[in-house]
């Protein structure tokens, strides 16, 4: 039992090691020598890299950052289905009703990687594009309903934060609706929630009909994911 709870912890630091790798960073640092953090929004996210360096990083980032959470949870799948590994499962423990659970903290550890990268001194991005990947690992359905309903708020709206909180709330709905596992649907909360919660300054710039539409500068921090 304790090799099998150690293995399931590592899992699960990986997946906070692979949500803290810089994409963001690395992508705006190799090709124009800044640090983003001291740019635009503040943010490691795609889309300051987007006003930063332009649709191209912007996209490439958005994608790896989103590769990042879908590899998190992919590790995960093979943890509980690598055949050696079998052997250390315990006769007591049920796989399908731990993998869930598995899942679902890797996830959130990867999403607290990405804003709280410990390569970057526990800075870094929104955990927008990360989310999605989760999502799109743990139910593709879900993923890409939530990828709709942002894709639909960006195009009426021109704002990214309002889109990223929307996504946010609609993943958890989309969970429940679409009768995902109970620790998924959790993640959805909770992982939500987190993502609101990284945005709280947006929501106060939107309440004010001052937060910036596609296109727009950024002078200060915390603007976009």
């Amino acid at each position: 039992m304790a090799i099998w709870l150690t293995l399931c912890v590592l899992i699960v630091v990986i997946a906070y090691l692979l949500g803290s790798f810089p994409t963001g960073y690395i992508a705006v640092k190799q090709l124009k020598g800044i640090d983003i953090r001291e740019v635009g929004s503040g943010s490691t996210g795609a889309t300051n890299v987007l006003r930063t360096l332009g649709k191209g990083p912007g996209a490439l980032v958005l994608v790896l950052d989103a590769l990042k959470g879908v590899l998190a949870i992919a590790l995960v799948y093979w943890l509980f289905n690598f055949n050696p590994i079998q052997n250390y499962i315990p006769p007591t423990v049920d796989p399908q009703l731990w993998q869930p659970w598995i899942v679902t903290l890797a996830g959130l550890a990867a999403i607290l990687g990405h804003s709280k990268s410990i390569f970057l001194g526990f800075t870094g991005g929104k955990s927008v594009a990360i989310s999605l990947g989760i999502l799109l690992a743990m139910s593709w359905q879900v993923g890409l309903a939530t990828a709709g309903v942002f894709a639909v708020v960006v195009a009426i709206s021109r704002i990214v934060s309002l889109s990223s909180i929307t996504g946010a709330i609609a993943g958890s709905i989309f969970m429940v609706l679409l009768h995902q596992p109970l620790p998924y649907i959790l993640f959805g909360i909770a992982g939500g929630l987190y993502v609101i919660l990284r945005h709280r300054t947006n929501i106060e710039r939107l309440l004010a009909g001052t937060e910036p539409k596609i296109g727009q500068n950024v002078a200060t921090p915390e603007q976009t994911t």
